[in-house]
């Protein structure tokens, strides 16, 4: 299985983890039987990089994994624990409900929330869920971060939706071991400038959606379909005429993984890791067998001609339909 390091200095890691905010109800409902037995077959499969944060769930998947440890304390050793602090939720927030603060005080007590939930003194990566650039410049929010690691609450800084201008200002002030970003065959903003800046600097790119929200797979949502989940509803590419065009695309690529004798979800997560030595993918499912799935692009090495021929199939910018709706661009850094 690949294994990809996090950061210049860090650790390797499974090429292939799991995003947990499918253990809330973004994507449709799920129980907490259900995110036990993902973590469960994330041991058994060998996948060993979990990734969480703060606001999902409410709390709930940071509590989940906390306790799963503690009554399976070999678990801790065997995960590589990410997680995210400086959004917070709620009515005090103002954009819907959803708002960033990246001050020194707010950072501290929600990375000590986080650990206690996670039932850990250090977490090995902690992420700046969302820079906060009308309030915080970004170096002030480093120098903070880099406090976490001088007094051992965290192994190393991560950044999330960023530009790669923000990611070169912030390297100035302390390493970045990781900077996750949504990144697929239908979603290659990174693309222009951070998987490249990424790889300069020596950060991990991590992915997550590395399946489109479950579009690049052999089970797509399809037209008049319950789309069971939060997130879905409203975005654009998930709404008529946008869904139907864009099942017409993936019909194709669907045909391609047939083809070549694995599952689409393999195939696009795959093509993911064949980006770059420094490329990590975190899909996110409420389902065992479909983490099987993407455990298996952890060992598929495509050749050059077969990158050529998946783009071929889902050409650069085959998408329809923005990324994000207005009201879920919430904090994340456009840079084109």
């Amino acid at each position: 299985m690949i294994k990809r390091r996090l950061g210049a200095d860090g650790p390797e890691i499974t090429a292939v983890g799991y995003g947990s905010m499918s253990f809330g109800a973004a994507y449709g409902p799920t129980t907490h039987q259900n995110s036990v037995a993902i973590l469960d077959a994330m041991q058994d499969l060998g996948l060993d990089h979990f990734d969480t944060a703060y606001i999902y769930a409410g709390g709930e998947a940071e509590t989940i994994f906390g306790d799963y440890c503690r009554q399976s304390p070999a678990a801790r050793d065997f995960f590589s624990v990410a997680t995210k602090g400086g959004i917070f939720t709620g009515p005090a927030a103002d954009n819907d409900g959803f708002a960033n603060n990246n001050s020194r005080d707010f950072l501290t007590a929600q990375l000590d929330t986080s650990l206690r939930r996670l039932g850990t003194d250090c977490v090995d990566l902690y992420y700046l869920h969302r820079w906060d650039r009308e309030r915080t410049p970004i170096e002030e929010a480093m120098e903070t971060l880099a406090g976490f690691v001088k007094a051992g609450k965290i192994r190393s800084i991560g950044l999330s939706e960023v530009a790669p201008s923000t990611l070169r200002r912030a390297a100035a002030v302390h390493p970045v071991a990781a900077v996750q970003s949504e990144y697929s065959l239908w979603t290659r903003q990174p693309e222009l400038g951070m998987l490249q800046t990424c790889a300069a600097l020596g950060t991990a790119f991590v992915a997550f959606s590395p399946v489109g929200r479950g579009m690049l797979t052999d089970r797509p949502v399809q037209v008049g379909q319950d789309l069971g989940g939060q997130f879905l509803e409203g975005n654009p590419r998930f709404m008529e005429p946008n869904l139907t065009a864009n099942l017409g695309w993936i019909k194709g690529f669907r045909a391609l993984a047939a083809d070549m004798g694995v599952p689409a979800a393999t195939l696009a997560q795959a093509w993911v890791l064949a980006k770059g030595e420094h490329c990590i993918a975190i899909p996110g499912t409420r389902s065992v067998a479909h983490l099987h799935e993407a455990a298996q692009a952890a060992g598929l090495a495509l050749t050059p001609a077969q990158v050529d021929e998946i783009e071929a199939v889902l050409p650069l910018g085959f998408a329809q339909g923005d990324r994000y709706s207005e009201a879920q661009w919430k904090g994340q850094e456009r840079y084109c």
